[in-house]
């Protein structure tokens, strides 16, 4: 039978960022050189077509690889390596209560509220012209990145995108800053609210974008909560899930409304109504906080009851 190996939080988290950078090199290579024989150009020049409207598809693909690389492939080895059961370990229970869901499905929408409000707020902050304008260059190039992807003309071009875009990185993301990040920084500064603010800061600084730093920060750490109380990254899953296809559903309706999509990337919410949502939040956190600790108990309820079953058995 396996062995988990005993490693120390500041050792998991050393051997997660070493993983993580084995497997940004990976992740390079690979897409590169799969890129480079798609579209049958040098693999310097391959992210540069790949901002080409009708390369979209394949640009789809190669992100999408991508990030299972750079980020799913290094926490489903951590797992591997400190826990003798690792996807249980990254939080990938498959019961829930009914209440529960509704609960995350309630926390996200009024979860979006704050997101768009603190987006106005993050629009505010005043920055030094050069900061600036070194901000508003990585906003264009995440910008950028961004709509090579989201060229959706048709039906099946939507649906490809929720995949790629929605699915695809709730999997991925939770599984790195709330499965492997969270749980190391939380257990290491032995506080909930640091170590899911650290993840939180680092999920949203990964993204590249300053002027959607806030509403990020506020996102992870709604997902953070959710997964501290729960111990269930289906229910992250769920979150990250509904508000990236949100995200994707607004810009294909403002395709085929002919509206600017970089418009509707831009929009945010009053501040007072970021207020309210604030309020809201508090308080349905509190009841999943409740419904989450009776879930667990009766899962573990549940499992005493089968390892008590399975003695009986052998006796």
């Amino acid at each position: 039978m396996r062995q988990k190996i005993e490693l120390n939080y500041p050792s998991q988290l050393a051997l997660l960022l070493a993983l993580l950078g084995l497997g940004l090199i990976l992740s390079s290579f690979i897409v590169l050189g799969i890129g480079s024989q798609m579209l049958h150009v040098p693999m310097k020049t391959v992210t540069t077509v790949l901002n080409d409207p009708k390369n979209t598809n394949i640009s789809r693909f190669l992100n999408t690889l991508a990030s299972f690389l750079a980020f799913g492939l290094p926490t489903i080895l951590l797992g591997f390596i400190v826990n003798i059961k690792p996807f249980e370990y990254l939080g990938f229970r498959i019961k829930m209560s009914s209440k529960q869901l509704l609960l995350v499905l309630m926390i996200a929408f009024v979860g979006l509220i704050l997101s768009g409000a603190l987006g106005e707020i993050n629009q505010a902050i005043p920055l030094p012209a050069k900061w600036l304008a070194a901000a508003k260059e990585a906003e264009a190039k995440y910008k950028e990145t961004m709509m090579s992807m989201v060229t959706m003309k048709t039906m099946g071009d939507y649906l490809l995108s929720i995949v790629v875009m929605a699915i695809a990185p709730a999997i991925f993301e939770e599984m790195l800053f709330r499965g492997a990040l969270q749980q190391i920084f939380v257990g290491w500064m032995k506080s909930s609210f640091w170590g899911i603010l650290l993840a939180s800061v680092l999920f949203s600084a990964i993204h590249f974008s300053f002027f959607g730093f806030l509403p990020r920060v506020a996102l992870g750490m709604v997902l953070g909560y959710v997964f501290f109380y729960s111990k269930n990254l289906w229910l992250n899953i769920f979150i990250h899930f509904l508000y990236n296809g949100i995200i994707v559903t607004q810009l294909f309706v403002a395709t085929k409304q002919g509206k600017q999509i970089d418009k509707v990337m831009d929009e945010s919410m009053p501040i007072w109504l970021g207020l309210i949502a604030v309020l809201g939040i508090f308080v349905l956190m509190r009841l999943f906080k409740q419904e989450s600790e009776m879930e667990l108990a009766k899962q573990q309820i549940s499992s005493e009851e089968n390892i008590n079953s399975e003695y009986e058995k052998l006796g």
